[in-house]
């Protein structure tokens, strides 16, 4: 591993850009962890009345009441979104490109990007956000920032439950809110998800025929369209690019850039932890 690590060392280096894309692996690296010990500190009298086996799984559960839909949910927006960023995992990344012209493309909605102090301007989270809440309808295509909210519906909580009074509505049609997750085709891409898909965009085509290094964490095969299929595309039609994946079991790539491709199945903390005492 540490000839491919080294090689990696040397594509973040003589790179004019690099384009990150990052997936679940990279948050579940982190300390994201979706289920086992981290699932049932926090959620073991779920585990116990209704049987749910991770958080992932739980966003979909039926719950019988909005008191415990949002019982859950402001749990999982708290500990996901606004508890304290667990490990270093996130701050080595922007290290690792502090002072570089990078952009970050990933479908990740924990916002652990910007709370390790990624530039804004330079992220977009393609699926949605934790801390935002959205018209179940939708009747609007707007968002609605639920710190405040969520923070409140932790602290007053009671048997998984939260009271009634702070149950969230739609301010303009009154129909409940939901999460700003794209889950279905009730998904609002509001108008700061337009600004950040824009820039995205313009970002790949200022670039696109320069010494582009195409950065691909943790991205699994549930959504290989958003980031792995048009990473492997990209680098195929610019011959001075590289791309290189790290990703714990699912580290490959197509035969078509393999001479210009660094893969590594490897846990990424550890394999960032290595690149930076390399610096």
């Amino acid at each position: 591993m540490m000839k491919e690590i080294n090689a990696l060392k040397k594509a973040l280096a003589d790179a004019e850009t690099i384009l990150i894309g990052a997936g679940a692996g990279l948050s579940t690296a982190a300390g994201y962890d979706y289920a086992g010990a981290r699932f049932l500190k926090y959620f073991s009298d779920f585990h116990a009345a209704f049987g749910i086996e991770d958080i992932y799984s739980g966003g979909f559960y039926p719950f019988p009441s909005r008191e415990l839909y949002w019982g859950w949910w402001s749990r999982s927006i708290y500990i996901n979104r606004y508890a304290p960023l667990s490990g270093d995992t996130y701050a080595r990344l922007r290290s690792l490109v502090r002072g570089r012209d990078y952009f970050v493309l990933t479908t990740n909605v924990d916002h652990a990007f910007r709370r390790a102090g990624f530039d804004k301007n330079r992220l977009f989270y393609t699926q949605g956000d934790y801390g935002l809440w959205q018209c179940s309808v939708p009747c609007h295509d707007k968002t609605y920032d639920n710190e405040e909210a969520v923070r409140k519906m932790v602290e007053t909580q009671k048997d998984m439950r939260i009271p009634s009074d702070l149950i969230p509505y739609c301010p303009r049609c009154g129909k409940p809110m939901s999460m700003n997750l794209r889950s279905d085709s009730t998904f609002v891409e509001d108008e700061g998800w337009h600004r950040a898909s824009e820039r995205c965009g313009n970002f790949i085509a200022a670039h696109k025929n320069e010494n582009m290094l195409f950065l691909e964490l943790g991205v699994g095969s549930n959504t290989p369209g958003i980031i792995k299929y048009p990473f492997w595309r990209m680098c195929a039609d610019n011959p001075r690019s590289l791309y290189a994946c790290i990703n714990y079991g699912e580290a490959f790539c197509p035969d078509e850039i393999r001479e210009r491709s660094i893969c590594i199945d490897g846990d990424i903390a550890s394999v960032l932890n290595a690149l930076e005492k390399m610096r």
